[in-house]
């Protein structure tokens, strides 16, 4: 295990330095497959979909990142919620094609702590479309759902990454909770 901090590792990384994808796999492994229990916990119970399946395709997409200035653990973390996010819908998707012309619906149940609506389970591909529409509304609070519902992360580990107080995003969290407990209910 290395002792550097993983933002220095994800900086040699992006700088094309070998060892660093050796060294950094260590240090985040158990956070990527905490985020994939997380997620998957959520998901029906016959997912085929193994978390750690889930986690090596997110650490492929995310070391394949040329193009991201990573600036520390909490932005990596995010930007892997995202991934994870991607990867379970685009699976969601693939499923829903392949049984009875698309009508399958992936539910994932929902935590007390980032419950919004009065369902106690949510149709990804729904609150992918909904959170869709909340970005073109306002990209920050989207993140902030992202970041909580899809990541797990606390509200001070997406303050750090979004950059602003913890109260803001604990009023933006809120504001978007009820703008996708709007969308989800009308559709």
């Amino acid at each position: 295990m290395s002792d550097k901090p993983i933002t220095q590792i994800l900086t040699e990384l992006k700088k094309g330095e070998a060892n660093a994808l050796d060294e950094l796999l260590p240090l985040v492994y158990g956070e990527l497959r905490r985020l994939a229990s997380s997620h998957l916990k959520r998901e029906r119970g016959d997912h085929t979909l193994q978390s750690t399946a889930l986690v090596h395709e997110a650490y492929i997409r995310l070391v394949g990142q040329k193009s991201v200035e990573w600036e520390n653990r909490a932005h990596f973390f995010g930007v892997s919620a995202r991934l994870m996010r991607e990867i379970l819908i685009e699976h969601a998707r693939a499923r829903g094609r392949q049984k009875r012309g698309g009508e399958y619906k992936t539910l994932i149940a929902l935590d007390d702590a980032v419950s919004f609506s009065r369902e106690k389970q949510l149709d990804v591909v729904a609150l992918d479309e909904s959170l869709a529409k909340l970005e073109a509304l306002d990209a920050r609070q989207a993140r902030i759902v992202e970041m909580k519902f899809f990541g797990g992360m606390t509200v001070e580990e997406i303050a750090e990454v979004v950059g602003i107080s913890p109260a803001t995003v604990k009023r933006e969290w809120s504001t978007a909770k009820l703008i996708l407990y709007k969308m989800m209910n009308d559709e």
